[in-house]
């Protein structure tokens, strides 16, 4: 998966289409990502001990990370990503102005 945790990504499909965000968690078995703040789910929590009230949170739910582009940080625009090797590492770089991400 070319997107990683703490990548600032902008969402190119869904609800949420055109905003920005940073991903939280990356699940590479699914292909999914979660960005804090985006495809807000609700979801109802039922009382865990006696006299406490149950009560309905929002969290942000997974989606394909094919949906989502990569911000890249010196340009500012959005981006593909590609792979240049220095010595044995390999480093993601920008597609657009060739800077390492």
């Amino acid at each position: 998966m070319k997107i990683k945790k703490g990548d600032t990504v902008k969402i190119m499909a869904g609800k949420d289409k055109g905003k920005t965000g940073k991903v939280a968690k990356v699940i590479p078995s699914e292909e999914k990502i979660i960005v804090e703040g985006m495809n807000i789910k609700k979801k109802h929590i039922r009382p865990k001990k006696q006299g406490q009230k149950g009560h309905i949170a929002q969290i942000s739910a997974p989606f394909y990370a094919s949906n989502a582009m990569i911000v890249c940080s010196s340009c500012g625009k959005t981006t593909r990503t590609g792979y240049k090797l220095e010595g044995e590492k390999k480093i993601r770089v920008c597609k657009k102005c060739g800077v390492s991400i």
